[in-house]
């Protein structure tokens, strides 16, 4: 629907935020419909017909039929081909419920057969594993040397390995 929208703007010569003044409607609404942003509101949609009655609502709504309504069941042939040109040069979207394919169907080929070769194992396949030994030794102890202690007033006190304050 946004690009039959672009297609009216188009058509009667308006810049988005001219066809907005039109509709009385805020600029910013145009420009998310058009954008992709947001779909037509049904507010939209009759304010379209409303301000411009002239426009057809079945080929506003689904795409069918002409672009303006016709006066007796005829349309001018300006209209009609400046409609058509714009939707066959590929500006609409693809109607998604049609039955045609969309690619063409892939032909098979005929399978191939080749000769299954039998591989040997190699003959030098296993190794011989090899024995380790592995000898944990043991870190050597640890003594404390010095203690540091630090007192609320910025006092400390250091005592050696013996208890005996340095």
């Amino acid at each position: 629907m946004k690009d039959r929208i672009r297609f009216i703007m188009e058509q009667e010569n308006m810049t988005p935020s001219a066809f907005a003044d039109k509709l009385e409607l805020g600029r910013a609404v145009i420009s998310h419909i058009l954008n992709g942003r947001n779909n037509p509101s049904l507010d939209v949609v009759t304010r379209i017909l409303g301000k411009m009655n002239y426009i057809n609502p079945d080929w506003l709504l689904t795409g069918t039929g002409d672009m303006y309504k016709t006066e007796g069941g005829k349309i001018s042939s300006v209209q009609q081909e400046s409609s058509s040109n714009y939707f066959q040069s590929g500006q609409s979207q693809p109607d998604l419920f049609s039955q045609a394919p969309v690619s063409l169907p892939i032909t098979q080929t005929e399978t191939e057969y080749r000769k299954e070769n039998i591989v040997n194992e190699a003959a030098n396949t296993q190794k011989e594993s090899e024995k380790q030994t592995i000898i944990y030794q043991k870190a050597p102890e640890r003594k404390i040397t010095k203690i540091i202690i630090y007192y609320s007033d910025n006092t400390f006190e250091t005592f050696n390995a013996d208890n005996v304050p340095l």
